[in-house]
């Protein structure tokens, strides 16, 4: 009797026991969690492209007359303004043929004086009728063909000297110039192959950065533009902001100054172009790869959340919303763009509800929570507007 006692009061004991850990579970359930407040705030969303650098002009150096290379008035790679002197081909054939015409022109000068002598002296004496009217008309036909002689070597007096001043190769534009393809001694002739290039240059300030926006964002643009969010590129000039490989926050403004006129059906994309002040004439030159960077929409106002709290399954974006009982809620989210390091939701959350940040996989909706503040870091970081 006194064992079966024992072992009666032990199994109560037991029991009182395994009763007292089922009545603690329930305190023991709340998952210590960290959240983030959201917070509405006025935003922009930004689309971004990738393009190249490009000169405003740029002309290949080639002869216009044929002759040989005499002289070389610019070092590889210096800036250049428009009239300066780059080549010089010999002048001296060149010379020759216009003081020969010049000197025609002369001749044809004497000429015509003396056509004109004649023809005066014709008409004084046909008005006393002492020659014959064919007489007369010869001496206007002679006239005539002086004042067309001299005409012809005139012409060729301009010709002469327009060859003589393509001997003197100057450039046609402000900006960089390249090396010198052909050097001293070399014989050139006008043309439009490889062998005639002499050199190039291209302007540096202002300069273009050129991309190619995709089909998707062009019907983008329209439909925003047919709504009245967004005027067009193709009627009002843009903003657009540009950064080199290296840099960050886009530091470089410009505008859009030409969309083109087609779709190229090959790649799906719309060539525009930004016009944009060069900052840095003795380093940046066309051909450099650039991010741009422009409005996708007019403001509006949005929820801003850490992209780090926000999970996605099977495409759909969702968050856990602690409740005012501290029980988590999963939401369903639409977003957009990064504005300020944060995430644009644009539907799904409302400023000053808290959002889970940590152990987002052992989270489930209606689970208890106990959430922790974590210090908010929308406004605090750097800027991605430029």
């Amino acid at each position: 009797m006194k064992n079966s006692f024992f072992g009666i009061a032990f199994l109560l004991v037991l029991l009182a026991a395994n009763g007292c850990r089922k009545a603690s579970a329930p305190s023991q359930g709340a998952l210590p969690v960290n959240v983030v407040t959201a917070i509405e705030k006025e935003v922009n969303e930004w689309d971004e492209f990738t393009g190249r650098l490009d000169p405003v002009e740029s002309v290949e150096i080639r002869p216009r007359v044929s002759g040989y290379i005499t002289e070389i008035h610019f070092e590889a790679g210096a800036i250049v303004k428009k009239g300066n002197l780059l080549y010089v081909i010999d002048p001296r054939p060149y010379q020759a043929d216009f003081d020969r015409a010049a000197a025609e022109v002369d001749r044809m000068d004497a000429q015509l004086k003396l056509a004109q002598i004649e023809l005066n002296r014709a008409k004084e004496l046909r008005g006393k009728n002492t020659i014959s009217a064919s007489e007369f008309d010869q001496k206007a036909a002679t006239f005539q063909g002086a004042a067309a002689a001299k005409s012809s070597a005139e012409a060729a007096k301009n010709a002469a000297a327009l060859n003589l001043e393509f001997t003197q190769i100057k450039s046609p534009i402000d900006g960089r110039v390249s090396d010198q393809r052909i050097t001293v001694g070399n014989l050139v002739q006008p043309g439009a192959g490889p062998d005639s290039l002499l050199t190039t240059v291209v302007s540096v300030d202002p300069i273009y950065a050129k991309v190619d926006a995709d089909e998707n964002a062009v019907l983008k643009y329209v439909k925003l533009s047919e709504e009245g969010k967004r005027v067009s590129a193709r009627t009002a000039k843009i903003p657009a902001w540009i950064e080199l490989g290296n840099e960050t926050d886009f530091p470089h403004e410009g505008t859009i100054d030409f969309v083109d006129n087609r779709l190229d059906p090959g790649t799906g994309t719309v060539r525009a172009r930004i016009v944009l002040k060069n900052w840095n004439p003795n380093f940046i030159t066309p051909g450099f790869f650039v991010r741009v960077r422009v409005s996708g929409a007019t403001p509006y106002r949005a929820t801003l959340v850490p992209d780090r709290v926000i999970s996605s399954q099977q495409g759909l974006k969702y968050v856990f919303v602690v409740k005012p009982d501290n029980t988590v809620e999963r939401r369903n989210l639409e977003t957009g763009g990064l504005f300020e390091g944060k995430r644009i939701v644009k539907s799904g959350l409302k400023d000053g509800e808290k959002v889970v940040s940590t152990r987002l996989q052992l989270l489930q909706a209606g689970m208890k929570v106990q959430p922790v503040e974590e210090k908010s870091e929308i406004g605090s970081g750097k800027s991605e507007q430029p």
